[in-house]
């Protein structure tokens, strides 16, 4: 999957629109069901994947493979663009500047999130096996879009706790699902 995407998005830059057609079948279910669920605003879901793939095509936004999956990098245009849509339309507001409070060494999360996209009812079993506080946690931080700041005035907890949970809600996700596949690693 990932060459594939590799070699279309490649294709892409050399102005194959039949490549950044199959891009966009591969992806769309995915992004538009990630910004409903960070915007809860099905017309501004639309809006921003329209303008994904528009900084797509017009090399606004560039895929560097050394730097990651493809399909993690797609996800992370769609969040900051959704995110900069929010604030503009000012339906909610959100701030991000928290979010590089994590280890560098759990700086996958949003790859985590992709990858827990593609794979849906694992997930959803996985998080049903999440402690209350954990749940509300990546309910908070992933689909919400709040940051670690924010949920902890939220909540009124403090921020080593916000930062704490995200962490063992992440470390157990990872667990539960490597169960669920048996043990098999991702190539």
């Amino acid at each position: 999957m990932s060459n594939r995407d590799i070699e279309l998005y490649r294709r892409v830059v050399e102005g194959d629109k039949k490549a950044l057609e199959s891009i966009y079948d591969q992806y769309e279910k995915l992004l538009y069901s990630f910004v409903i669920k960070l915007s809860g605003d099905q017309a501004l879901a639309e809006e921003a994947l329209q303008e994904v793939f528009i900084k797509i095509w017009t090399q606004k936004a560039h895929f560097d493979e050394s730097k990651g999956k493809f399909s993690s990098w797609i996800v992370t245009i769609t969040r900051y663009t959704a995110i900069d849509l929010i604030r503009k339309h000012k339906k909610q507001e959100v701030t991000l500047e928290d979010e590089t409070d994590l280890p560098e060494d759990e700086a996958e999360s949003t790859e985590d999130l992709v990858e827990w996209k593609e794979r849906g009812s694992e997930i959803r079993q996985a998080v049903k096996k999440l402690s209350e506080e954990q749940k509300q946690m990546v309910d908070l931080f992933y689909f919400k879009g709040l940051s670690q700041s924010e949920i902890a005035s939220h909540t009124e907890l403090p921020l080593g706790t916000i930062k704490g949970r995200i962490r063992l809600a992440l470390k157990h996700l990872k667990k539960h699902l490597s169960t669920q596949k048996g043990g098999v690693h991702d190539a």
